[in-house]
């Protein structure tokens, strides 16, 4: 949810309340006052009446008047009252319906006998004043509220609009360009301190991402011409016929450790420019064609192990990838899944249209799966293996927002490599 919609929605519920809350009020007030002047009126009629019967001593009443209503009741005993409002309902007998009226209700000696007197006034004009009034408040309010939210709106989408244009300058932001990150000088302080404090922290990156790059090409330069020039000269020492058992068994090892931390160097250079971003000739790769491809480069491994090879290939998996991570993808997959595979083992590859799976048979993990893809994280402490295969594809993944999925079942590692869920759905 925008920081906009869900201050938009908490002022309008807060308007909402708030205008439910004056609205009974002033219906509450209005009632009040109405029926304090009816009530007033009532008195007025009461000492009238009082101001009859003291001159008359006596009361003659008529019942036909819908209004004026005055209701005279000879008792023997009173109720412990001496004044009551309430209000009642009288049958109108030309709209065949009962109508409200206020009534005072006394009680007063006409002659040397009790009477109670009620006294009516008619609530009709009331009620439909009342209702007036209710509507009128209700319409005004209403459009009130509708121009204070448009209003709201409109104001609180120009004084963000700084922040909306400072995000999406960074979300095009590209840390391996030369190009600064372009944010102009803004009205509101805080956007403009914003701003000035996210340029300066782009340029750093900017400068520490150089930095990176520039010591990874001459580290990787420097590294690798010394260790091309140990392995040659231990091959050469190797071939000599002069040397003793156990100084071959010495050079042996060395030509080993060197081999090996030349993939070593080899295998983080390339986690290095993965992550860095550093592979950009992307284009629309078929997996399914690389797979088929890879299976005859490792034919001869496959031999060795004794592997039963099961390929099913039929529909191309496209993927916008870089031809050589791409390359690399696969090529780590299928070297693992031989690798960890148990000999005379079955070895499995399936594609889809947005699938590529690699399976092969094998004890289950003893180790935790969730850290089967970190780096230098083996299963096996003996394997010859750098620890950076899976490593290297779970980055490439990630950076090309593929799907990677590892399962174990029926005694069969299964790696999947899925279209990104964008593109699924």
């Amino acid at each position: 949810m925008k920081l906009l919609t869900k201050a938009s929605g908490i002022y309008l519920l807060f308007l909402l309340s708030l205008y439910l809350i004056t609205a009974l009020a002033f219906y509450w007030i209005t009632r009040v006052v109405i029926y304090d002047e009816v009530e007033s009126r009532l008195q007025v009629e009461k000492r009238d009446f009082e101001a009859y019967i003291q001159l008359h001593q006596a009361w003659s009443s008529s019942c036909y008047f819908v209004e004026n209503k005055i209701e005279v009741i000879p008792v023997t005993f009173k109720e412990p009252i001496t004044e009551m409002y309430k209000d009642t309902l009288i049958y109108n007998r030309y709209e065949d319906q009962d109508d409200p009226f206020r009534q005072i209700t006394f009680y007063t000696k006409i002659g040397n006998a009790d009477y109670k007197v009620s006294i009516r006034k008619s609530l009709i004009q009331t009620y439909k004043l009342i209702e007036v009034i209710t509507f009128v408040m209700v319409t005004f309010l209403s459009l009130l509220l509708i121009l204070m939210y448009w209003f709201q709106r409109r104001l609180s989408g120009n004084l963000w609009k700084p922040f909306y244009n400072t995000l999406s300058k960074i979300k095009q932001f590209d840390l391996t360009s030369v190009t600064p990150i372009d944010l102009k000088k803004e009205e509101v302080d805080e956007f403009d301190e914003l701003n000035q404090v996210l340029k300066r922290m782009a340029e750093k990156m900017q400068h520490d991402y150089r930095s990176l790059k520039e010591f990874t090409e001459n580290a990787s330069h420097e590294i690798q011409t010394p260790l091309a020039l140990i392995n040659v000269r231990v091959e050469q020492l190797l071939q000599s016929s002069s040397l003793s058992q156990q100084q071959t068994y010495w050079i042996d090892e060395i030509y080993q450790a060197s081999r090996r931390m030349s993939r070593l160097h080899q295998g983080l250079l390339l986690l290095t420019k993965i992550e860095n971003h550093q592979f950009r000739d992307a284009e629309e790769v078929n997996l399914t064609d690389l797979a088929r491809n890879k299976v005859l480069d490792f034919e001869e491994f496959l031999v060795m192990r004794q592997l039963t090879v099961d390929v099913d290939l039929k529909e191309p998996f496209l993927v916008n990838i870089s031809p050589a991570l791409a390359d690399s993808l696969v090529n780590n997959l299928l070297s693992n899944a031989i690798k960890y595979s148990k000999p005379e083992g079955i070895l499995r590859i399936f594609t889809h249209a947005r699938q590529l799976c690699i399976y092969n048979s094998g004890e289950p993990l003893k180790n935790d799966p969730e850290k089967l893809f970190d780096r230098f994280k083996k299963d096996s402490d003996g394997s010859e293996s750098l620890g950076l295969g899976l490593a290297i594809v779970k980055q490439i993944c990630e950076n090309y927002q593929l799907q990677l999925q590892y399962t174990y079942s029926y005694g069969m590692h299964c790696f999947c490599v899925s279209a990104p869920v964008s593109e699924l759905s």
